[in-house]
């Protein structure tokens, strides 16, 4: 077995990214997510976006808090999976 672990950062937007900020976790620490699953709301100036994981795995942890400002390129989440081989 393999254990690999993605970090999951936030996107450019590519629109007005001021502020921005994490609205509101929709997955907790150590539990299991699916590709595609919205992990996390991202409020950027008056839209609300639904950050998916990129793969099947463990929300493994959890960098950035509620409410938090975040930069572009920032992660904001470690995702573990498990890989036999």
């Amino acid at each position: 077995m393999m254990m690999l672990r993605y970090e999951l950062k936030l996107p450019d937007f590519e629109i007005d990214q001021s502020p921005t900020f994490v609205s509101l976790w929709l997955a907790k620490e150590g539990c299991a997510v699916s590709q595609d699953q919205p992990l996390i709301e991202i409020a950027v100036g008056s839209v609300v976006i639904d950050l998916p994981s990129p793969v099947d795995g463990v929300l493994a942890e959890k960098k950035v808090a509620t409410d938090e400002s975040l930069q572009v390129g920032q992660t904001l989440a470690v995702i573990e999976q498990v890989l036999d081989l």
